[in-house]
C-alpha cells in the first residue's frame, strides 16, 4: 500500500508530506484549493509526463516521492523487473523534475519513465475524472472482459498471439510466392547468372590470399632482385672484398696457428661454422633469384585473377568465403523458385493448417470470454443495483467474427445497458450519462478489485455527475472496498467524505505573501467541520454540524 507521499516545489505546493493509512482514506478541500495537484503528484511520480512549469516559481527543481510497504506477491513482481525493494518490504520512488529533464529513481537506483509506468502497474490503480469516458470505446471491453478471466485466458491469448504472428508471416510469404510470373523468371534468370559466375571462378579457400602476395612480389620483383644480387654479392665468395672470401681468408688464417694454442681450435671451430651458415645462406639467395624469374604471361594471369576475385568480392562478399555463403544462399533461394509449385503448395498447406490452429484458439478464447461475460454481468447487474440503478438490466455480448483474426482473437465484445424498464438493451454509448459511467465505472473497480493484487486504488472525483440516495450507495460501494483495498479517494460530496476511514482536508492559504496548497489529516472535530461546510453554505452553522454528526453516525452504523 501507499504508506507516504512527499511533495516539494510542485506547483502551489512548497513542502508537503501525507501519511496515508489502511481503508478509506478521503481527500476534501474546497474548489480551487489544489486537490487535483495531490493525485497529480503521484501520477508524475508514477512516470506521467511532465511539464517544466510544474516546477514551482523560483525554485530549481520538484520533488516527489512515493513511499510503499508491499505484499509478498508485489515483490516478487518487481523482482521479475530487476526491482528489489529494502529487506522490510519498503519500495521509496523518487522523481526530480528540472528545467528540461527529470531523474526517476527506485530505491536508489535511476530508472526511465517507462520503467516506472510499468512499476505503477503493480503498485496501484488509478481512476482519473475522464477515465470513465473510456468505457464508450468496444475496445476497452474486451480488455474489462479479458481482465476478469485472465487466469483461465493467459495461456490461451499467449498461444494465440504466438499462432497469429506465425499465420501473419506465412501470408506475407504466400503473397511473395504469388507475385506475377515476369517478375519470377526475372529473379530466376538474376539468380541463375550468379551462381554461375561464382562456378565459373572455381574459387578456392584463401585463394585471394596467396594470390595478393605473389602479386606483390611480382610488382616489386625488380627491386627486389636488384637489392637481392647486391647482398649475395656482399655475403657472397666471388668478389674480393665479399664477407664470404673474408671469412674464408680468416679462416685460413686461423687455421694455420691453431696448433699452437689449446684455446684456438674452438674459435676455430666457431669461425668455420659461421662460414657454414654465410654458405647456406648465400645459396638460399641463389634459390630466391630464381624463383623471382618469371614470364609475363604468368603475371598477367595472376593479375587478371585477382581482378575477377576482386569483381566477385564487390559483389557477394568481403572474402571468398562469404561469396561461398552468398552463393549456397542464392543457390537454395532457386531450387525453391525453380520448383514453385511444389513450394507454393507446401505453404498452402502450411497455411491451412495454421489457420484451422488460429481458429481453434479464437474459439476457444471465445468459449472461455463467454463464459465469463456471464459471471461478470451477473456480478456487474448485482454491483449496478448496489448503485442505485433499480430498474437495471446489463448484458456482456461476445460476439465472434470468424475470420476475423488477429492476436487477440476474432471476438467483438460489447457492454449492452437498459437503465429504465421496458427498455430494450443498447450499447453503453447510446445509453449511459457522465454520472451512469462514473457509478458504472467504480462498479467495474469493485468488482475486479478482487481479481488482481494490486492494493492500492485511487478515485479522482468518483462523484460526478451524482447526489442524493446514489451518493449515498457510492460511499457505501467504496467503503466496502477500502475493507479490502487501500482506496484514496477525492470528492465533493459529504454522503461519501462521512465514511472516511482516514480524513484529509486540502486548503489553500498565504505563506510569505504567496499561495500555498496545505494537506493536513484532520479527526472528528474537524471531520465534522469539513463535513458542515460541504453540506451547508458560506457559514458552518449549528444546523449543519447536527446534519454532519447524524451523517457520520450514519455512515459508521452501515459500515459496522
Amino acid at each position: 500500500m501507499l504508506v507516504s507521499l512527499h511533495v516539494k516545489n510542485l506547483a502551489l505546493i512548497d513542502e508537503e508530506e501525507v501519511c496515508f493509512e489502511k481503508g478509506l482514506n478521503i481527500l476534501t478541500g474546497e474548489t480551487g484549493a489544489g486537490k487535483s495537484i495531490i493525485i497529480g503528484s503521484v501520477n508524475l511520480a508514477l512516470g506521467a509526463k511532465a511539464d517544466k512549469d510544474l516546477i514551482r516559481t523560483g525554485a530549481e527543481y520538484a520533488l516527489i516521492e512515493l513511499m510503499f510497504q508491499l505484499d509478498a506477491v508485489q515483490e516478487e513482481e518487481l523482482r521479475k523487473m530487476d526491482i528489489f525493494p529494502e529487506e522490510d518490504g519498503m519500495l521509496l520512488i523518487q522523481r526530480k523534475i528540472m528545467s528540461g529533464r527529470s531523474v526517476c529513481k527506485v530505491c536508489g537506483e535511476t530508472v526511465s519513465a517507462k520503467q516506472l509506468q510499468e512499476i505503477s502497474g503493480v503498485l496501484m490503480d488509478i481512476h482519473g475524472q475522464h477515465e470513465h469516458q473510456s468505457l464508450l470505446q468496444r475496445k476497452r471491453h474486451k480488455e474489462i472482459l479479458d481482465s476478469y478471466a485472465k487466469d483461465a485466458l493467459a495461456q490461451i491469448k499467449a498461444d494465440m498471439k504466438e499462432k497469429y504472428h506465425n499465420y501473419q508471416k506465412i501470408g506475407r510469404e504466400l503473397k511473395e510466392l504469388n507475385s506475377d510470373e515476369s517478375a519470377r523468371e526475372k529473379e530466376v534468370s538474376l539468380l541463375s547468372f550468379e551462381v554461375k559466375e561464382i562456378e565459373d571462378a572455381s574459387l578456392l579457400p584463401d585463394e585471394d590470399i596467396t594470390l595478393e602476395k605473389r602479386y606483390r612480389r611480382m610488382v616489386n620483383g625488380r627491386k627486389i632482385k636488384e637489392t637481392v644480387s647486391i647482398v649475395y654479392r656482399l655475403t657472397g665468395y666471388e668478389e674480393e672484398e665479399s664477407a664470404g672470401e673474408g671469412i674464408g681468408r680468416a679462416l685460413r688464417e686461423l687455421r694455420s696457428v691453431s696448433k699452437y694454442d689449446e684455446t684456438l681450435p674452438d674459435m676455430e671451430q666457431q669461425l668455420q661454422d659461421i662460414d657454414g651458415l654465410l654458405n647456406d645462406f648465400n645459396r638460399s639467395l641463389m634459390d630466391y633469384m630464381e624463383e623471382l624469374d618469371f614470364d609475363e604471361e604468368d603475371f598477367i594471369h595472376t593479375e587478371n585473377r585477382l581482378n575477377l576475385i576482386n569483381h566477385l568480392k564487390s559483389k557477394y562478399g568481403k572474402d571468398i568465403k562469404e561469396i561461398l555463403l552468398y552463393k549456397e544462399e542464392v543457390e537454395e533461394k532457386l531450387n525453391l523458385l525453380e520448383n514453385y509449385e511444389a513450394h507454393l503448395n507446401q505453404m498452402l498447406a502450411s497455411y491451412e493448417t495454421v489457420t484451422k490452429e488460429l481458429a481453434a484458439l479464437c474459439q476457444k478464447a471465445s468459449s472461455v470470454r463467454s463464459k465469463y461475460a456471464k459471471v461478470l454481468t451477473k456480478d456487474l447487474k448485482e454491483a449496478l443495483i448496489d448503485l442505485n440503478f433499480e430498474n437495471v438490466e446489463f448484458e456482456i455480448q461476445v460476439r465472434p467474427q470468424e475470420g476475423a483474426f488477429s492476436a487477440e482473437g476474432y471476438d467483438d465484445v460489447e457492454f449492452m445497458i437498459s437503465t429504465n424498464k421496458g427498455e430494450v438493451l443498447k450499447p453503453l454509448s447510446q445509453v449511459a450519462s457522465g454520472g451512469e459511467l462514473s457509478r458504472i465505472m467504480l462498479a467495474l473497480k469493485t468488482v475486479l478489485a478482487d481479481k488482481d493484487d494490486i492494493q492500492t486504488l485511487i478515485f479522482d472525483e468518483i462523484d460526478t455527475g451524482i447526489s442524493g440516495k446514489t451518493a449515498w450507495k457510492v460511499s457505501g460501494k467504496l467503503g466496502l472496498l477500502g475493507m479490502s483495498h487501500q482506496v484514496i479517494c477525492i470528492t465533493h460530496l459529504p454522503q461519501i467524505a462521512a465514511r472516511a476511514d482516514t480524513h484529509f482536508l486540502i486548503e489553500k492559504s498565504t505563506k510569505k505573501g504567496r499561495t500555498v496548497t496545505n494537506i493536513r489529516k484532520i479527526v472528528e472535530d474537524g471531520s465534522l467541520n469539513e463535513l458542515a461546510r460541504m453540506l451547508g453554505g458560506a457559514e458552518i452553522t449549528e444546523a449543519a454540524l447536527e446534519n454532519a454528526k447524524e451523517m457520520k453516525e450514519l455512515a459508521r452504523n452501515t459500515k459496522q
